[in-house]
């Protein structure tokens, strides 16, 4: 195979997994976010795609093949050409038409809908693919958890109402759970953003690992679950008490929250957070429309970025520049809404019931005390666009919830009507009544799932891959010179193995015992198969489990069935 092991972890490796599928070659990076799969990757790959097509056929799904270049017609109608950034690589052909390099596929679902349903009787209807797609992230990283080019299982439900779209959907939610079953990885459904997908409802499957960049918040009282994007939770209210006259408090040096606690000695929640940000709104044609965006938070909570952008339209933040912040009448450090003009003012609803906060003053080194909203500013829009944090109350049951990283695995979104009516996709009720097809789409990240797999099953000498994504059902080590008669009883062991329809990854390079054996540590397939004049004075073939100590020597003409037999334990 092409392809060798290494003795030595890589350098820079984020992740566990990732260091084991490096050294035992079953992949490698050519540039940032993009690896090549050598044979044992690429076998394991397909391993997880059978187990994806088995699965997506049982819920009446039928494959097909969609192109990833796409004319970006089809993603302005639906808005997405211009709403979406720069993960999105829009190119042009030799005659100058304008394309995108697509990582997903609803418009050219919702464009196959529209010229292949006319009647609700082709209804409803389930297709999948298994693509390489490509986003061009900003940040990958861990390996294939987070990389630029990746293989992805994508299905789109077509419904003629809302009831056969919840059908499609509790189908697809099944599906996953017995995939994630068999790959042997354990994952947690979480409520999540729509974010560019839009629709009513979506949900995250998270592998809960340290390697994850997700946060998921918990409530082991009712089960409630959802990435902090999009989290709720009861955090402490703020004591009732009549408004105060506002006084003006010098605080030098306490241009921070936790600076102004300790120079005041008041506790966080007394304190007003002031953030400058500025809002970028992308517009049809690619222009982008800024806007600056003071939010006001309650000192102890932080910021939750996606329900802002929910909050004021869906929009990218950055901070505001010095020239920004000068013009916007603040003072970075001291900011304060109180006196702003020119600016959207947000609050969080906890400011709402906040009375006799301490705000920045808009001056250097000096602070407001009681500061109330209502008397001494008025917000634009107010709303819930803080993070749920560990402890506070659960909001549906009042538990204390926790939280933890998760790598999202696979997503699900109810999309509605938004594509079809977009492009056309109509169809004909039984009273000859036009309407809209409704979509779902639904989607498992094969390489990152691949990447989740090896981080959840490994040990300190390598990889254990779950049987059903073992790359090779049995690896095969022979302790015998090549020309010694006893090599015959390996190669006559490869030979009937794989007859019988058992995959054998044959050792034949006659290396020391030594080298065979970590190498297949590090590969990790489930049983390991060797012949050396020991086993053969033992009376066979010594077969052993990946991960245990015991071995077993199994007779020549018994080998096939005792493999076969043991393989079905293993995947039982």
């Amino acid at each position: 195979m092409l392809g060798e092991t290494l003795r030595d972890p890589p350098a820079g490796v984020e992740s566990a997994g990732h260091q084991w599928l490096l050294r035992a070659g079953y992949v490698r990076q050519l540039a940032q976010g993009i690896f090549s799969y050598l044979a044992l990757g690429q076998r394991t790959m397909q391993r997880i795609e059978g187990i994806l097509r088995a699965e997506m056929t049982a819920i009446g799904g039928v494959e097909i093949s969609m192109p990833v270049v796409q004319p970006a017609e089809i993603w302005e109608r639906t808005g997405r050409y211009d709403s979406v950034g720069p993960e999105l690589t829009r190119l042009r052909d030799r005659r100058d038409r304008a394309l995108v390099l697509a990582m997903t596929h609803e418009e050219v679902v919702a464009t196959l809908a529209a010229t292949e349903i006319t009647s609700h009787r082709q209804l409803p209807k389930l297709v999948f693919q298994i693509q390489t797609k490509w986003r061009d992230d900003p940040r990958p990283r861990a390996g294939l958890i987070r990389t630029r080019e990746f293989t992805m299982e994508d299905s789109y439900s077509l419904d003629a109402d809302d009831a056969g779209l919840d059908a499609q959907y509790r189908a697809h939610a099944a599906a996953y759970a017995t995939v994630f079953r068999r790959c042997g990885l354990p994952v947690v459904v979480v409520g999540s953003d729509a974010g560019m997908m839009g629709g009513t409802e979506s949900h995250e499957y998270m592998y809960l690992a340290d390697v994850g960049e997700d946060t998921v918040v918990l409530c082991d009282g009712c089960g409630y679950a959802r990435n902090r994007q999009v989290a709720a939770s009861r955090k402490a209210p703020s004591p009732e008490e009549p408004p105060r006259a506002v006084a003006r408090l010098s605080t030098p040096g306490a241009s921070t929250i936790e600076q102004l606690c300790a120079s005041l000695g008041v506790p966080a929640w007394r304190t007003a957070k002031t953030i400058l940000l500025t809002a970028h709104h992308h517009r049809p044609g690619g222009t982008t429309h800024n806007e600056p965006v003071v939010v006001v938070l309650r000192g102890d909570t932080t910021l939750n970025e996606a329900k802002l952008a929910a909050l004021v339209g869906g929009a990218a933040f950055t901070p505001m520049t010095g020239e920004e912040v000068t013009a916007a009448g603040a003072v970075a450090g001291y900011a304060s809404p109180v006196g702003l003009t020119g600016v959207r003012i947000v609050a969080d609803a906890l400011v709402l019931e906040a009375p006799n906060l301490v705000a920045g003053a808009n001056e250097p080194d000096a602070h407001l005390a009681n500061v109330n909203i209502g008397r001494d500013w008025r917000p634009a829009v107010a709303g819930d666009v803080v993070n749920a944090d560990a402890g506070d109350g659960c909001a549906t049951c009042g538990s204390p919830l926790r939280t933890a990283r998760g790598v999202e695995v696979a997503n699900t979104f109810k999309l509605g009507t938004r594509y079809a009516d977009a492009l056309g996709a109509r169809y004909l009720d039984p009273d000859g009544a036009t309407r809209p097809v409704v979509m779902g789409s639904y989607g498992i990240g094969v390489s990152r799932l691949l990447a989740c797999v090896a981080e959840a099953h490994h040990d300190t000498r390598g990889l254990r891959w779950p049987a059903a994504v073992s790359p090779f059902h049995v690896h095969l080590t022979t302790l015998v010179d090549p020309d010694s008669p006893a090599r015959a009883v390996a190669e006559r062991a490869y030979r009937e193995l794989e007859a019988s329809g058992i995959d054998v990854l044959f050792d034949d390079r006659g290396e020391r015992p030594g080298v065979q054996f970590a190498d297949a540590d590090l590969i990790g397939v489930p049983l390991r198969l060797t012949v050396s004049r020991r086993s053969l004075d033992a009376g066979g073939i010594e077969v052993k489990a990946r991960g245990h100590d015991e071995a077993s020597v199994i007779a020549e003409d018994a080998l096939v069935g005792s493999v076969a037999r043991r393989w079905s334990e293993l995947t039982a």
